[in-house]
């Protein structure tokens, strides 16, 4: 009896020991992966944080002092550039501009999207497979190639260095990957909701706007992210469109000097048009894995 009762006491104890050796284990087998994430967010964090404190050095100061000095030397922090680059029009022009290419470029192409999206995966009509084949096929097709041609024709028809005409690029090169993706999502949809709704004598549009859209949200939400950082982001085709009509990007570049740069307005200009993407990519993260993977599983 007294040897059954000194098993039955030492049973939990080596069970609790083997707990701690797994848990461990399994933590020493991920401290790599965690180093790894930890170097990467400082490697992203350290030039970001760096951007933001340079923007805040004086100006008398900034082409002569580096972002680290400020901790030795608070005095150098200041707000006047930021009160000087929103005294003068060009900066928040810019930046208006840049939303109004930035918002028409993504609303756009995903409206025209998610109804071809729609239309290849639910809709039976002729031709319908070869014409996905096309639109798959367009995702190699490479931006550069269509610079000189769209460049000739907007000439032509009036709509080079116009907001319109660069949201129309903007468009056109993004509907592939945006028909593409939505359609796929789209597609793992069951069947029976769709029935159901067609034997209630809903309509193709009813479905579309009460069933595919709440449905997709989570893949028109990752879209847009995708969308709307390319758009605001973009340089190469607003230098080639835009001569008068400049967005953010450009404006910066406009800064930029043979042998000297104007830091004191290229540094606070640069931070304001990192923080609002980064403000529009954390407002819908959540989304952002749910797009990745639209359409991989059904």
């Amino acid at each position: 009896m007294t040897t059954v009762s000194v098993d039955a006491e030492a049973a939990p104890v080596v069970v609790v020991a083997e707990s701690v050796a797994r848990r461990l284990t399994r933590l020493a087998a991920k401290t790599p992966v965690y180093v790894f994430l930890v170097v990467i967010g400082l490697l992203w964090l350290v030039p970001t944080f760096g951007l933001f404190v340079q923007s805040l050095i004086a100006p008398s100061k900034i082409n002569s002092a580096g972002w680290w000095e400020v901790f030795s030397t608070p005095s150098l922090i200041t707000f006047d550039n930021y009160r000087s680059i929103f005294a003068d029009d060009a900066i928040p022009s810019a930046l208006l501009t840049t939303v109004w290419i930035a918002l028409g470029g993504t609303i756009l192409p995903i409206i025209v999207a998610a109804l071809a999206g729609y239309a290849f995966a639910w809709l039976e009509f002729p031709g319908r497979d070869w014409l996905f084949l096309l639109v798959v096929a367009l995702l190699v097709v490479p931006l550069q190639m269509a610079l000189i041609p769209i460049f000739s024709l907007y000439s032509d028809i009036g709509l080079f260095d116009t907001v319109f005409g660069l949201i129309l690029f903007h468009t056109a090169f993004a509907l592939p990957f945006a028909i593409f993706l939505l359609r796929n999502f789209f597609i793992g949809i069951p069947r029976d909701l769709l029935e159901a709704a067609r034997i209630d004598g809903a309509s193709e549009l009813t479905i579309f706007v009460r069933v595919i859209l709440p449905l997709g949200l989570p893949a028109i939400a990752s879209l847009a992210i995708f969308q709307f950082l390319w758009v605001w982001n973009d340089l190469l085709v607003a230098l080639t469109f835009g001569r008068n009509t400049q967005p953010i990007t450009v404006a910066i570049f406009s800064q930029m000097r043979e042998f000297s740069a104007n830091l004191e307005v290229i540094a606070p200009a640069a931070f304001i048009s990192l923080a609002i993407p980064l403000v529009v990519f954390l407002m819908f993260q959540r989304y952002f894995v749910q797009g990745l993977l639209a359409g991989s599983v059904k």
